[in-house]
């Protein structure tokens, strides 16, 4: 148990709306913090995007001791009140790390993702330069910051995720999938015990860069036959789907903003997307969740978190 006696330190965690800033919420109050869960959703609402400079973003580092940015897009976001993913990623971010060391608030985590270092969609390079700029502050002494870069998280409210169950619960004995979905692998890890890492990561005084993996390497194309197997349907026969289907198939999402398929994501999910499994057993101090014993976590999800906003 924290002690209640001792001051809770306040959160200022960007995205907190979010799928993983959700479980990033939940998480920090478990441990007795006080978080300031801002989003263009939270209400007073916090634009993001629109503060590009670090004088935007002073008045909201006071009386924070610590700071998550959880912002993450796949693609730019469209309509009036959208944004594109150099501001979301990149000059909203780093005018965020440049002015928590004016004001002094040393503990800094990003997070980021697995594989940006090795892929150049709009969201690799947008991703990559913020969380160098917060490593080059670090290496001058002027913040203590981490990079956290996940494997593919699973969660009910995950995108991802939610693709994954519609084509595991077909009613179908043939799934036709694109050869990416087939070939190249991944570390699903469960939101909630990713956001328990993250905490603990938070509050150790680890800098660098931290890549976190589940336990068992596995194609989208065999999560989503496990997601199948686990909710008691028939086994499913795979058929890879031509190229130029897979293509257009991309397109096609690239015309609805809110489709997890798309050209950005087909790109992605073209390298593999693993790490040492180690680092996240024992930051978690026990076995991850076996991606064969996800669906209970995905059909049975924390309880969303209290609202709070800033006093």
């Amino acid at each position: 148990m924290h002690n209640t006696n001792a001051p809770q330190p306040t959160v200022l965690l960007c995205g907190g709306q979010g799928f993983i800033g959700q479980a990033l919420a939940r998480q920090l109050r478990a441990q007795g913090m006080r978080v300031i869960a801002a989003s263009r959703r939270s209400q007073p609402p916090l634009q993001f995007a629109r503060m590009q400079q670090p004088a935007d973003w002073l008045p909201h580092l006071q009386g924070v001791d610590l700071v998550i940015n959880a912002v993450g897009s796949l693609r730019d976001q469209p309509g009036p009140n959208g944004a594109s993913l150099e501001a979301l990623h990149q000059t909203s971010p780093q005018a965020l790390f440049d002015a928590c060391a004016q004001a002094g608030v040393r503990r800094v985590m990003q997070l980021s993702a697995l594989g940006v270092d090795d892929n150049d969609t709009a969201y690799a390079r947008t991703k990559r330069a913020a969380d160098a700029h917060l490593l080059a502050l670090t290496a001058q002494g002027q913040l203590d910051g981490i990079v956290v870069r996940p494997s593919i998280v699973i969660g009910a409210q995950g995108a991802s995720t939610q693709l994954f169950m519609r084509l595991a619960l077909l009613p179908v004995l043939v799934l036709v999938l694109p050869a990416v979905m087939q070939q190249r692998r991944m570390q699903p890890v469960a939101v909630d015990e990713l956001a328990e890492v993250m905490v603990r990561l938070l509050q150790s005084p680890t800098t660098g860069i931290v890549p976190l993996g589940g336990p068992r390497r596995l194609s989208m194309a065999q999560m989503i036959l496990s997601l199948r197997q686990q909710a008691g349907r028939s086994q499913a026969l795979q058929l890879r789907l031509p190229d130029w289907a897979t293509q257009a198939s991309a397109r096609l999402g690239d015309a609805v903003p809110s489709s997890p398929w798309c050209s950005a994501s087909l790109q992605l999910a073209s390298l593999d997307n693993c790490c040492d499994p180690a680092p996240m057993a024992q930051w978690l101090g026990r076995a991850p969740t076996d991606p064969g014993q996800m669906l209970a976590l995905i059909r049975n999800p924390a309880a969303p978190p209290s609202p709070e906003s800033r006093a």
